[in-house]
């Protein structure tokens, strides 16, 4: 018995001893849709070694601080428009901590109906701001993605609020 707990401890130590000084080359591989040109990824997957950077979702923030903050046009109008602000809220935290849009590989949106679209939500003005991000030369890493209509957001004058999850560390990979 004594023998095999020596054996079985001295393996251990020399596993763990290899994961120790073992270098992970991390990476993030981001799976087309297969047979489509839509501008999200199938599936992206993270590799060991990167860290997970969760943002928490972001609303427009206000641009025209002329109007009232119940005015739409005061967050940038419509869908499209609050998107781009969102968006560009996004980006600049994510500059603020040395990532950037192509570390992203999740995005989940949530968009409320617009009046102005006949109380429907407006997915192809969220798409017209989205590609503006994604999908680009400039930067054609894609994120997988979720968007749900919801029924509101806190403030009535938001159509849409989006969080994101990025990645430090992982070297880019599309399959």
């Amino acid at each position: 018995m004594r023998t095999t707990f020596s054996i079985a401890a001295v393996a251990l130590a020399s596993l763990l001893s290899a994961c120790a000084t073992t270098a992970v080359d991390p990476t993030v591989t981001r799976y087309k849709i297969p047979g489509s040109s839509f501008p999200i990824a199938n599936a992206v997957e993270v590799s060991g070694g990167a860290s997970t950077v969760y943002l928490s979702g972001k609303v427009p923030p206000m641009v025209d601080k002329t109007k009232p903050s119940t005015d739409p046009a005061a967050y940038g109008g419509d869908t499209e428009g609050q998107t781009v602000a969102v968006l560009e809220a996004i980006d600049a935290q994510l500059k603020s901590m040395d990532l950037t849009m192509s570390d992203v590989v999740k995005m989940q949106v949530f968009l409320v109906k617009d009046p102005a679209k006949g109380g429907k939500m407006d997915f192809a003005g969220f798409m017209k701001g989205y590609t503006k991000y994604f999908g680009t030369e400039k930067q054609p890493l894609l994120p997988s993605r979720s968007a749900f209509e919801i029924a509101a957001l806190a403030n009535p004058a938001w159509f849409v609020e989006i969080e994101v999850v990025a990645v430090r560390g992982g070297r880019a990979v599309a399959k």
